[in-house]
């Protein structure tokens, strides 16, 4: 057998170096290897299980490419994971161990060097260093009031509703799934708009990692220095200065690396679940049929897409402290390896098919780098589709399922746009009796609090509306629809 490529050309046969490094002395992957699956670009998007189906054939850790001219292992088998993960003497999260990248092999400017470099957070740190920068996370975090938190997370939804209510049609990605978690991320962290708006930007253009990654990491950067300065100034009661104020006293570069971390978990991670879990209670007719029944609680639903959809596809990057054997193939020291969710999620080894109320999926990761933060996500998760689906129950795709066009990154799996209709309902609440901007930005304790709501609907983008790219060159029509909410437009 051998491995299909997205382009034509030689493919070597099974047992060849390009294929796999095996301890009996085949290489390991090298920058450049040629025939290599891609895991970007519109095939991968549009079909990532079929190539992982493909890549089964060659062992649970597989040599691909994840840019152009950037190879790494992906780990596609659930066990073999689960060594990686569980084994953080052997197996290291510290990105500056990456032999390619300090050898020049990668360019500094790939577009995935962005979503892969050293950054000193709790993400890519191991040992003691990342035991304290986890306990910044963690503490500061379980401050938030979970009751406080669903009352934000209900009042931003209502809004947005009532700004897509009377339209009769939507995208829910870019009106809905990936503006919610702004909102909430915006009224926990103290972060005003216009800060928000060079996140909006930053984040989601380092998660695409194309061709203007690097200039969104350094938009990125610049929306978080100027938060940092903001709340060293102005401590507020939110987590931006509860870890500010943390005993461990972190610096403000660790500030800023550490709120990197959880923008992207908080928010375009959050996004991808939420549109995910959407697109598969409006296009799935067992778990449309169970809600309509009230019979299959949301969160269920939310298992399937951590299951199948996770919204990172490809991440939880290690490196092998010294040359490993795994399952073998030999990954030599200081080579990054992808652990593949999507593919490990549904490795046929598992036992069974029922994934309805099964938490097993190691889509939060396991071991010392778990997610801190499962339970307030999953709890947003949850109200953002509950309430939509209590708000519009009659909701539908507006297109084929097999219209929709997933973005082509190599890390997370979202869509590029979700467009449904339904019959227009009336607001839950006149404009005029919704806070305005002025209301936003400030610090605000987890506990009934001014809504975290947008400018008055008349700022809302028209539903369904095609939009250019956002800022500074963001493609992509949620991104654009994004930023001209953020402008007020």
């Amino acid at each position: 057998m051998t491995m299909s490529r997205p382009e034509s050309g030689p493919v070597p046969p099974p047992g060849c170096p390009a294929h796999t490094g095996h301890a009996g002395g085949a290489a390991a992957p090298q920058t450049g290897s040629p025939a290599l699956e891609r895991l970007y670009g519109p095939e991968f998007a549009a079909d990532p299980m079929g190539t992982f189906t493909r890549l089964r054939a060659h062992g649970s850790v597989v040599p691909v490419e994840i840019a152009p001219g950037v190879d790494a292992w992906a780990v596609i088998g659930y066990e073999t994971a689960l060594e990686v993960l569980r084994s953080p003497d052997r197996f290291s999260k510290d990105p500056r161990r990456w032999k390619a990248l300090a050898d020049g092999r990668v360019p500094a400017d790939s577009p995935v060097v962005p979503m892969m470099m050293y950054r000193p957070n709790a993400l890519w740190t191991d040992g003691e260093e990342h035991d304290r920068l986890r306990a910044v996370i963690a503490d500061s975090l379980g401050r938030v009031d979970p009751a406080a938190l669903r009352d934000h997370v209900e009042r931003g939804a209502d809004t947005l509703i009532d700004r897509i209510g009377p339209e009769g049609r939507a995208d829910l990605l870019g009106e809905y799934s990936a503006v919610l978690p702004l909102l909430v991320f915006q009224q926990l962290f103290g972060c005003p708009e216009d800060i928000g708006r060079k996140l909006v930007q930053g984040t989601a253009g380092i998660f695409d990692a194309d061709a203007d990654s690097e200039r969104a990491n350094a938009v990125l950067a610049e929306g978080l220095a100027e938060l940092v300065a903001l709340k060293r100034r102005q401590p507020g009661p939110d987590v931006t200065s509860w870890m500010m104020a943390h005993p461990h006293k972190l610096t403000d570069e660790e500030m800023i690396h550490q709120l990197v971390l959880l923008l992207g978990a908080g928010v375009e991670a959050e996004q991808n679940l939420i549109c995910n879990g959407l697109r598969l209670l409006l296009s799935d007719d067992r778990f449309a049929g169970d809600l309509a029944g009230g019979s299959m609680p949301v969160e269920d639903a939310l298992d399937e897409v951590l299951w199948n959809d996770p919204p990172m596809a490809n991440y939880a990057i290690h490196y092998a402290i010294r040359d490993e054997e795994l399952d073998g193939t030999l990954v030599r020291a200081g080579e990054p390896m992808l652990m593949s969710f999507i593919a490990l999620n549904n490795d046929p080894a598992l036992a069974g098919d029922r994934r309805t109320g099964n938490r097993a999926h190691l889509a939060w990761g396991v071991g010392p780098h778990t997610c801190p933060a499962k339970s307030p996500a999953r709890l947003i998760a949850t109200v953002a589709v509950e309430k939509l689906l209590d708000r519009i129950p009659d909701i539908e795709l507006a297109v084929g399922e097999e219209e929709l066009r997933w973005r082509q990154g190599p890390f997370n799996r979202s869509l590029v746009s979700l467009p449904v209709r339904f019959p227009p309902i009336a607001p839950a609440q006149p404009a005029a009796a919704q806070p305005t901007a002025e209301g936003r930005g400030r610090g605000t304790e987890p506990a009934p609090a001014p809504s975290p709501s947008p400018s008055p609907a008349s700022s809302a983008p028209a539903p369904g509306s095609g939009a250019a790219g956002a800022a500074h060159g963001a493609p992509g029509r949620w991104r654009g629809s994004l930023a001209r909410w953020w402008h007020g437009r």
